[in-house]
Parts: C-alpha cells; sequence; structure tokens
C-alpha cells in the first residue's frame, strides 16, 4: 500500500490532484477556526451538552457550529438545496428534460442549486441563531432590527457559499466527491477528541470493547457493499467502420450493490434534523401551546429514541432507491449498448434490455439499501439498549461517512494508477 502511496505521488496529475484536496480541506479547517462575533463561549458549549439534534449537526461541522465558526453551517444548505432540486426534477417537467441535456443540463441544475443554497442558508442560520439566542449565548440579543444580528447571519451565510464553491473545486479539480471530501474532514478533525473522552469518560472496558466490536462490523459491512457488484455480460457483434472490419468480443458491465455511495446517509441525517432544529426554535415560543407541541416534537425527534432509528432506516432505504435513479438511467444505458453494438446474451436490444436493467438495479439495490440502513442504526439502536453508549449514535454516522469516502477515493486513485500499470491499493 505504501508503495502504492509513492507510485501515485510520482504521478504528475494525480500528485497535483492529491495536493489540490489536501490544500482545500486545510483551507476549511482554518475557516472552521474563526469565531462569530458576538456569542457567549460559555454558554455555547453548555448548550451542546445537553442538545443531541445540534451535536449531530456539529458532528458534520467538524466542531464549527459548537465554536459557532464562520463555516458553522457546513455543507447543509447545499444538501438540503440538492435534495429539493431532486424532488423537483420528478414533478417538473421542463427540469426533467433540462437533466437529459447532457453536460450543459448539469451545469445549468448546478446552478439552480447554488441559487437555491443562499435562502436556505440564510433560514437555517436564522433558526439556529434564533434558538442560541433564546438560552442567552448571543450577546446583546438577536433580532431583524438588530445590525451585528444581519452581520452574524450574513457571515454565515458566506462561510456556506464558500463551502459549496471549495466543494466544487474538489469535485471538479481533485479526486472525489467535494460534498463527502467536506463532511470527511470535519468528522476526522473531532476523531482525537472523540477517542479521548471515550477511553477517560468513566466507561466500562465491555462499553468501550462493544464499541469497537461495532466499529469493526461498521467497517467491514460498508466495504463489503462498496466492493459488491454485478456483473452483466455484454456481447459485441462484429462490425464495419470504413474499409475495416472489426471483430467483436465479450466484456461486461459492472453495476455496484450500492450506487448511490455514502449520499444516502448524508441525505436521511439532513431530513431528520431539519424538522427538528424547526420545533427547537419554537419551543421557546412565548405562547404556551405552540412551545409545548414544539417541545414534544423535538422530544420525539432526538437522536438516541427508537423512532429515530425507524425513520432513520427507512430514509436511509429509500434515498438508497432515490440517488440510485439519478446515478443510473437503465434508458440511457441501453441507448448506448445499442448504438455501440452491444447486447446482453438473452436479452432483445432496446426496450427488452432497458427493462433487464432496471429490474437487476432494483433487485441488487434492495441488498444494499438494508445492509446501508441497518449499519447507520446499529449504533442508535445500542444507544437506546444501553445508555451509556448514547454516544456512540454520533460515532456509528461518522464512521459510515468516512469508511464510504475513504473506500470511495482509493477506488478513484486506484482507476488511476490502472491506467499507468501502477500497482494498486486494494487487492
Amino acid at each position: 500500500m505504501f508503495e502504492s502511496l509513492l507510485n501515485a505521488f510520482r504521478a504528475p496529475d494525480i500528485r497535483r490532484r492529491i495536493l489540490f484536496v489536501l490544500g482545500i480541506l486545510l483551507v476549511y479547517r482554518l475557516l472552521a477556526q474563526v469565531p462569530l462575533p458576538g456569542v457567549d463561549r460559555q454558554q455555547l458549549a453548555a448548550f451542546f451538552e445537553k442538545n443531541q439534534a445540534f451535536g449531530i449537526l456539529d458532528l458534520f461541522a467538524g466542531g464549527g457550529l459548537s465554536s459557532l465558526s464562520i463555516v458553522g453551517l457546513t455543507m447543509n444548505p447545499y444538501i438540503n438545496a440538492s435534495i429539493i432540486m431532486q424532488l423537483m426534477q420528478g414533478v417538473i417537467p421542463s427540469l426533467q428534460a433540462l437533466s437529459r441535456e447532457g453536460e450543459y443540463g448539469r451545469q445549468r441544475l448546478n446552478q439552480y442549486t447554488r441559487y437555491l443554497t443562499v435562502p436556505m442558508a440564510f433560514l437555517q442560520a436564522f433558526g439556529i441563531l434564533s434558538a442560541l439566542n433564546a438560552d442567552g449565548i448571543i450577546v446583546g440579543g438577536f433580532g431583524l432590527g438588530n445590525a451585528l444580528s444581519w452581520v452574524q447571519m450574513v457571515t454565515m451565510v458566506a462561510g456556506a457559499v464558500i463551502l459549496m464553491w471549495l466543494g466544487e473545486l474538489i469535485t471538479e479539480k481533485g479526486i472525489g466527491n467535494g460534498i463527502s471530501f467536506i463532511i470527511f474532514a470535519g468528522i476526522v478533525s473531532r476523531a482525537p477528541s472523540a477517542a479521548a473522552s471515550l477511553l477517560t469518560g468513566g466507561q466500562s472496558l465491555r462499553d468501550v470493547l462493544l464499541f469497537a466490536v461495532l466499529a469493526v462490523v461498521a467497517v467491514g459491512v460498508i466495504i463489503y457493499i462498496q466492493e459488491g457488484q454485478r456483473r452483466i455480460p455484454i456481447q459485441y457483434a462484429s462490425r464495419v467502420r470504413g474499409r475495416r472490419m472489426y471483430q467483436g468480443g465479450q466484456t461486461f458491465l459492472p453495476l455496484r450493490v450500492n450506487l448511490a455511495g455514502v449520499i444516502p446517509i448524508i441525505f436521511a441525517v439532513s431530513i431528520l434534523q431539519f424538522p427538528a432544529q424547526l420545533a427547537l426554535y419554537f419551543s421557546y415560543s412565548t405562547v404556551e401551546g405552540v412551545s409545548n407541541v414544539a417541545t414534544a416534537i423535538a422530544n420525539f425527534l432526538a437522536s438516541t429514541t427508537v423512532q429515530y432509528a425507524v425513520m432513520y432506516f427507512l430514509l436511509t432505504v429509500g434515498f438508497t432507491y432515490f440517488y440510485t435513479a439519478f446515478t443510473f438511467k437503465p434508458d440511457e444505458t441501453a441507448e448506448q449498448l445499442r448504438k455501440n453494438g452491444g447486447f446482453i446474451p438473452g436479452i432483445r436490444p432496446g426496450r427488452p434490455t432497458q427493462d433487464y436493467l432496471a429490474r437487476v438495479v432494483s433487485r441488487i439495490t434492495i441488498a444494499g439499501a438494508l445492509f446501508l440502513g441497518t449499519v447507520a442504526v446499529a449504533p442508535v439502536i445500542a444507544g437506546v439498549l444501553d445508555p451509556s453508549l448514547r454516544g456512540v449514535a454520533l460515532g456509528g454516522t461518522g464512521l459510515l461517512i468516512v469508511v464510504s469516502v475513504v473506500v470511495e477515493t482509493m477506488k478513484q486513485i486506484e482507476a488511476q494508477l490502472m491506467m499507468r500499470n501502477y500497482e494498486g491499493f486494494i487487492r
């Protein structure tokens, strides 16, 4: 593995991409250390000790939210905007047509997502600052008539836009998915302090060993899912181009068990935490009825409850199918095979090939979705069964994302190295 890393750094283009990603992540971590003005730090620390919903958001922010840095919103506004845009593509014909226009359509949809990110960031910044103000964390109070409040909101929105831009730079000029990398960097930055708190927090040896076993099992299952694939045989007929005859051959179409990667987990957590944030904001209302209803909703959506685990599982499974539908399009794949003279043995080209591919992807996604959902909620269930392991829920969610991002990045580096006949990472 170390030799392969050296080979990767010997290749100028791969080295440039890796160093570019590391540089962007360094910029992100530096921005996460810049605090927002007008905040009582002691009250802020006490608030996050008792609030599980904001604790999960802080997990993705890499501690940027618990310190209320200028990038405390992290990628959540962009993720929520992406979810909304993908849902709108299924109900708005013009957006659906735009999604089928290749690179031009993809760029236009990305541009719409960027525009939608700004109001989503303002909404989230207003909700977070309002909830923190109710606990006396915002110095001088928070309100739309306060100039400092506007400075705080605009600063947080600007931080979210900067992170969105950095994530897109990683996707375009680096290796891997930029959104996943930004979240990955935030989670990894908390790993040393999380490990220290686990070892020195008074947990018994049994709890520590249980956590280690859960972590090893989660890592193994995620790697198994990411590497699992169904190979569809493809036969190419002999064809004539110009005056040359090209002999047909046989290859295969690899269909991964989990085509969606880590995105379903991120989407599921974002969807679950959005109503919890709103409920927490309204729980400080002076109207008793509104406050009671909001408090009940916030308690119902707490990350240490059984209903949270059930909804987390269902959303993860649902988003796995949802995102797979956008990642793999059977009609386009069948049409591409037909144009290149390829066919699946025993299946006629055209619509029969499209139906066959759709059926195969639907079946193998069942295994990927169930595995991903089970691993996602296993730490949450462990925390419900044993209250002393409630912190494992956060660690389990982070572990899922970290392992998925690492495996996906290694596969992409492996593909780059294979083009240069280097030995790869994955045996």
